[in-house]
């Protein structure tokens, strides 16, 4: 199945394909995020964790995601992530250990990456843009740990958002001062270019500590934010919550 389904998107993305099978793949996007909106239409307000797949629960990062994860279980909100190992799982992990909502936004890829074993709602995309809007379009808040390209890719994905004006400011913790700093010391540089203005460098809230993060992000959904609608289920559009 996950290679059936490599082989669909690589069609896709790699050029122009006949009328017909362009139609089929908006059809099979457009299920995707069908499915993903009736899901997560009743998961409540949500705080996304970002952060690598590879690291295991012996790891210090692992243990402070699922610290994070117990904090924003704490607080009240639903832990979301994208449902893998490493840094995800420790996320959801932490948010059952207090019993709190667990979500993840699972990837199909060929080495055939599975849910982690943590998680109260789980959703399978086949295409990563698609998983992407849906981790932030449900979320008051982002942490985002140590991770590689895809952590990257939906940390500037998020920033990018926020910088453009799309999304609010929705605070966003970076926790690894050391991991970090390097990429701190390119975002100054991109300021002093000009690149970016230097006020976009005050979006992002960079710590080694799991409470003076969360108490960052609670202060800020406070300030800024009022509670999201609650909404009840239809019986008409086969929904149940």
């Amino acid at each position: 199945m996950p290679n059936n389904v490599v082989k669909r998107e690589r069609q896709f993305l790699k050029g122009p394909s006949s009328r017909w099978t362009e139609f089929t793949h908006v059809l099979q996007i457009t299920a995707e995020f069908i499915r993903g909106f009736r899901k997560l239409h009743f998961v409540g307000p949500c705080i996304t964790v970002f952060g690598s797949a590879r690291f295991n629960e012996e790891h210090p990062y692992y243990q402070r995601a699922r610290e994070f994860g117990r904090e924003i279980a704490k607080s009240d909100f639903a832990v979301m992530t994208g449902g893998g190992p490493g840094i995800m799982e420790a996320a959801n992990r932490g948010a059952k250990d207090e019993n709190g909502f667990s979500v993840g936004c699972n990837i199909v890829l060929p080495m055939e990456q599975k849910p982690n074993p943590y998680l109260d709602v789980v959703l399978s995309f086949n295409h990563f843009f698609v998983r992407k809007v849906l981790l932030i379009k449900y979320s008051y808040a982002f942490v985002v740990l140590p991770g590689g390209f895809g952590t990257m890719d939906e940390m500037f994905e998020v920033i990018t958002l926020i910088q453009t004006d799309k999304i609010k400011q929705f605070p966003i913790v970076l926790f690894g001062k050391e991991y970090w700093q390097p990429l701190v010391d390119q975002l100054h540089l991109m300021a002093d270019e000009q690149t970016i203005d230097s006020k976009d460098l005050e979006m992002l809230k960079i710590t080694d500590d799991v409470q003076e993060g969360m108490t960052h992000i609670n202060k800020v959904i406070k300030d800024r934010f009022e509670q999201k609608q609650s909404f009840k289920p239809k019986w008409w559009f086969f929904e149940k919550k």
